[in-house]
């Protein structure tokens, strides 16, 4: 008896290293998931004899892997968390307290570093086997092969997702590109005896839905602003990169500014369906004239500034934001004679609102306090983005930033 229980043994150790040697083998071929698991009910129904295996598998959530050998479906009503969680050891479902157990035998739960992965529930174990001991002794190699198999599935997955992320981030980096390419080049904006621009630009994500541009409309005019959809990321770029064509389309010497903008707001509601709106400041000023015509479309008053005067004037006359609404209910265009030694400072919120660390917000003080110092635009910017500690390492940052200013000259 002793040496026919010796033979056994060592015919089932001979099993179990051929078994872990052809999942091994397997692993490293890099099969679907699929063939894993085939491979997985093969060995416990047709060569260890179990008629019942349910394997739940945890993810995001825990979910059933494979079920095989059932002829009800009352084993989906088994909450994981509830009824199995608790279970450290295999254990005999004759220790458990739920119903939904009891056509099942062994609870065998899977750890690795000591977090569950996996639970197996088996049932209708056949006892004996020809050459091979009780399979019921042998559970813990069970545990050790369930292991294995979901490491495996969960590695696959990791490298998908790796794969997955690795497409997302070199899609963002080129939609990044293309958007940075729609903002205009700084090399581009005049700078002449009259005037001066600049502008900063800097998206929360990858990409992000802030804008502004320049446009030159003839020898004596050009256009300019400075937008906002609601909301941040992909959808928020997009729907921007949109926007920005149709405005540049749109935007000739011959349209009046309120046209212009009813014609914005179609473009936009067309598009979004109020889900989402568009904020705006939008200009146009005259070399010859020193006019500039203007509508707020529920953004951020753009601050003008006279030096000489020192006196401060919020650019709010305009119209609800672009999207809001179907039509927009009235267009109020604001104009006005910009004198000599005024600097006109325009930013997108997520300048406004950044908080110092007690909650408060501080854009708006520090932007007033910088621009009535008398600094030239590029120093006024990289003032306030300092004072505003814009950076990667900022906690305080949620949002796109986008600043554009224009420096109307002392005339000599």
């Amino acid at each position: 008896m002793g040496k026919k229980a010796s033979i056994q043994r060592l015919k089932f150790c001979n099993f179990k290293l051929d078994v872990l040697l052809g999942i091994t083998t397997k692993i490293n071929q890099n099969p679907p998931v699929q063939e894993l698991l085939d491979m997985y009910e093969e060995l416990l129904r047709n060569k260890l004899n179990i008629g019942k295996i349910v394997l739940f598998q945890y993810r995001k959530k825990w979910d059933i892997l494979l079920e095989a050998g059932l002829n009800d479906t009352t084993h989906g009503a088994i909450n994981v968390k509830r009824d199995l969680s608790h279970f450290k050891e295999i254990t005999p479902t004759s220790s458990a307290n739920s119903p939904l157990l009891k056509e099942f035998d062994i609870i065998i739960p899977v750890y690795h570093e000591n977090t569950a992965i996996a639970f197996v529930l088996i049932g209708d174990i056949e006892e004996e086997m020809a050459g091979i001991s009780p399979t019921i002794k042998h559970v813990n190699f069970i545990q050790t092969v369930t292991n294995i198999i979901i490491v495996a599935i969960e590695n696959k997955r990791l490298y998908n997702e790796n794969l997955r992320q690795e497409a997302i981030r070199k899609e963002l980096e080129l939609a990044s590109n293309v958007q940075n390419n729609l903002i205009p080049d700084k090399t581009l904006f005049p700078d002449n005896n009259s005037l001066v621009l600049d502008a900063y630009y800097r998206p929360h994500f990858e990409v992000g839905g802030d804008y502004y541009d320049y446009i030159p409309l003839n020898d004596n005019e050009f256009g300019f602003c400075i937008a906002d959809v609601s909301g941040k990321g992909m959808s928020a770029a997009l729907l921007m990169s949109n926007f920005q064509a149709s405005l540049r389309a749109l935007f000739t010497e011959d349209i009046s500014m309120e046209t212009l903008m009813r014609k914005l707001n179609e473009l936009v509601w067309s598009n979004t369906k109020g889900d989402r709106f568009i904020t705006i400041f939008i200009a146009k000023y005259n070399y010859n004239t020193q006019k500039l015509t203007f509508i707020n479309g529920g953004h951020n008053p753009p601050l003008l500034y006279n030096r000489r005067r020192q006196h401060l004037l919020m650019l709010e006359q305009g119209c609800i934001g672009l999207g809001m609404l179907e039509e927009i209910p009235g267009v109020n265009v604001g104009e006005l004679i910009i004198e000599p030694s005024s600097v006109l400072f325009s930013f997108t919120d997520g300048l406004a609102e950044i908080q110092n660390e007690e909650g408060y917000e501080i854009g708006n003080q520090i932007i007033q306090n910088t621009i009535r110092r008398n600094l030239s635009l590029n120093d006024m910017i990289s003032r306030v983005i300092s004072q505003l500690n814009i950076n990667d390492f900022n906690k305080q940052i949620f949002d796109d930033i986008a600043i554009f200013g224009i420096d109307f000259k002392e005339q000599s």
